[in-house]
């Protein structure tokens, strides 16, 4: 019996959700991940590929923000606010909710504005105190005592630890026994090394040192007098109640502040912001500036920008060919062909140019409302938990839009410049249902190690019992785990 074989047709129907990526969009990812430097070569090579790319002559607009930075200020009048808000920020700490604080973005940065930061091999402020040693007379003792002072100095410049402590080490390490004095006779010599305030052992010190390195005169006594004998109204900023234990009239205060404000708290972050500008250097992509009463504010740093336009030949020669359609001869259509493409093409580009800088905006200002304590202080234990997708999520902009704006980009702020990941990091969420950020645990771990008696070292469980204490109850492994993130060995070590 023959078998016949039926075939059958069917016709379905199937949904699929397919989504692709545009031309345009493409471009728009492109330009957002680039960082400002390779940028700028980008819009150079678009410029000589594309005629109908013109520059425009107009100032660009600069978005309405309340409270929006001056940006005409000179480098020194901007060194020294940056140096006033650092100083208040050492002075003072308040307490805000950083989700309603103010962010204002201040348009574009002047090209005087711009600082560019230096990474890779730069000379560091220690280098530099270690050059002046060399050029100091000591004796050898003396040499010793100096070299160990210079690396015992925290990336502010400043001396925190005791001097019984570095007696301590100097005769366990170095087999150099000297007594507290000789420690502070070698220190004194330290503390005349520049920048002026170098290896001064508080912040009231630190000013000090630097007042009395002024010309004599009625202005120097009365900032001695304020930092020696009223350091406390100085801290909270009470100048009214100054002015009048000094009777002072309004027009003397004002200048009294004003020079108090150039003061420099950290001397030994401000030499390395101008060492090594031989090696290569990282333009920031974001200026960031802190006021006076917290308001943070930032730029995009498009000041080697060109504001770009279509160049009006080509529009005009666009619509000339547009309004001769039907007369037109084969010759002219290739031209009007050819013309349309390249003014879609600058069209595109000054589009995705402007998408670009609305991302780099919506993002910065949603970090620095959500990191707003440290770019307050400039403190990396008030860096908050963090991750991409909060910041996804706050903007409404897509992951991977958040991704490759904070894979190159730096921002440059009073305490320095960083690389946007910096300010993302993991949290730690405690029994009680508390977030804490790593970064903030693994500084506190870090100090108390830096303060722990170098003969008796503390173990593990130790660490984790001293950081319970200061609020961060976190497990035995969890700190073995951040003290070996830190390169810090385990306690037996450490001796």
């Amino acid at each position: 019996m023959a078998q016949e074989q039926i075939q059958e047709q069917r016709l379905t129907q199937q949904q699929k959700l397919v989504q692709s990526i545009t031309q345009q969009q493409l471009l728009q990812a492109q330009l957002t991940e680039l960082p400002i430097t390779q940028l700028q070569e980008r819009i150079n090579a678009e410029m000589d590929d594309n005629p109908a790319l013109d520059i425009t002559m107009e100032e660009p607009e600069e978005p309405e923000y309340p409270d929006a930075p001056d940006n005409t200020d000179t480098p020194d009048t901007f060194e020294q606010e940056e140096r006033q808000s650092a100083l208040d920020a050492a002075l003072e700490s308040i307490g805000r909710d950083d989700e309603d604080l103010p962010v204002y973005q201040g348009g574009v940065s002047t090209h005087e504005e711009r600082e560019d930061m230096v990474y890779g091999q730069a000379q560091s402020f220690y280098d530099l105190l270690l050059e002046q040693m060399r050029m100091s007379d000591l004796t050898d003792s003396e040499r010793t005592m100096m070299e160990y002072l210079i690396g015992s100095l925290d990336d502010d410049g400043l001396l925190r630890k005791p001097l019984h402590s570095i007696c301590d080490e100097l005769a366990i390490y170095h087999n150099t026994d000297v007594s507290e004095e000789d420690i502070e006779r070698v220190l004194l010599k330290l503390q005349d090394f520049d920048p002026a305030g170098i290896g001064a052992r508080s912040l009231q010190e630190c000013l000090l040192l630097q007042i009395r390195r002024r010309d004599a005169s009625r202005l120097k006594d009365l900032m001695l007098q304020t930092v020696e004998n009223h350091f406390d109204l100085f801290t909270k900023k009470h100048w009214e109640r100054l002015r009048q234990v000094l009777q002072l009239n309004e027009l003397q205060a004002d200048a009294l502040i004003k020079e108090l404000r150039k003061l420099n708290p950290k001397p030994g972050t401000s030499m390395g912001e101008v060492v090594g500008r031989s090696v290569q250097q990282i333009t920031p992509d974001f200026i960031i500036d802190t006021q006076d009463d917290g308001t943070v504010t930032f730029a995009l740093n498009n000041s080697d920008i060109p504001e770009l336009q279509v160049s009006q030949s080509f529009s005009d020669t666009l619509k000339e060919y547009q309004t001769n359609k039907e007369n037109m001869s084969r010759q002219m259509k290739e031209a009007l062909l050819y013309t349309k493409k390249k003014v879609d093409a600058a069209q595109g580009f000054i589009e995705a140019l402007r998408v670009r800088r609305h991302t780099l905006t919506v993002t910065m200002k949603a970090i620095i409302q959500w990191q707003h304590r440290f770019f307050e202080e400039g403190d990396e234990a008030l860096l908050r938990p963090m991750i991409l997708k909060d910041i996804a999520e706050k903007t409404g902009l897509d992951l991977s839009t958040i991704s490759r704006v904070s894979n190159s980009k730096y921002a440059q702020t009073r305490w320095g410049t960083y690389p946007l990941r910096y300010f993302f990091s993991d949290g730690y969420v405690t029994a009680g249902g508390e977030e804490l950020s790593t970064r903030e645990i693994k500084a506190a771990l870090r100090d108390i190690i830096d303060a722990e008696d170098k003969r008796k070292p503390l173990s593990d469980d130790a660490l984790k019992d001293l950081l319970a204490e200061q609020g961060y109850p976190i497990a035995r492994r969890t700190v073995a785990k951040y003290r070996e993130q830190l390169g810090i060995p385990v306690a037996r070590l450490r001796k």
